[in-house]
């Protein structure tokens, strides 16, 4: 079932994000719908603010006023996710939903891919993307929950240290 469900977006009033997901993902479980409605997300993002020579850390959402849900859309899914209290409707011409591509899901960062890493930590890797392509280099750091690769390359006779996304590297033959 959950590879023809896609992710749409949810307009909601401003600040009912967090309450719109979590009623529906309430609902969703009372009635016994988690085949059809499989995830609900407020994407958010972590950011410093330094507020009279204080350093916080503040969560604030990407997208306010938006709630992302991946389901199956059929008419009664459709009217559950509506009648949530806080929802005013589906993002899409008319109220029609529309669902995300996946250009826009992966520009989102909503699905977490797993990429499978074929090298190590000092190991000797070539960059096959961006605008360091064809350097080659030796991993100092994997970070895979932040799909990151820290990697140490010759760059005009200094040795530089970069941070590249793991699969903008492959192991060297």
């Amino acid at each position: 079932m959950d590879e023809q469900a896609k992710w749409y977006v949810v307009h909601t009033f401003s600040g009912y994000e967090n309450k719109v997901a979590t009623d529906l993902a309430k609902i969703v479980e009372n009635r016994n719908l988690q085949d059809q409605i499989c995830e609900v997300s407020v994407p958010t993002e972590t950011v410093v603010e330094i507020k009279d020579n204080q350093r916080k850390e503040v969560e604030r959402k990407l997208f306010p006023g938006y709630v992302l849900v991946k389901m199956i859309m059929s008419d009664e899914n459709w009217f559950v996710v509506r009648n949530v209290r806080g929802c005013t409707g589906f993002v899409g011409p008319n109220g029609k939903p529309v669902p995300l591509t996946e250009k826009e899901i992966a520009s989102l960062g909503v699905e977490k891919k797993e990429i499978v890493v074929n090298y190590a930590v000092g190991d000797t890797v070539s960059i096959i993307d961006g605008p360091l392509e064809n350097f080659s280099g030796t991993v100092d750091e994997i970070d895979q929950e932040k799909n990151m690769v820290r990697v140490t390359i010759s760059m005009f006779g200094r040795e530089t240290s970069v941070e590249l996304e793991l699969d903008q590297v492959e192991p060297m033959d």
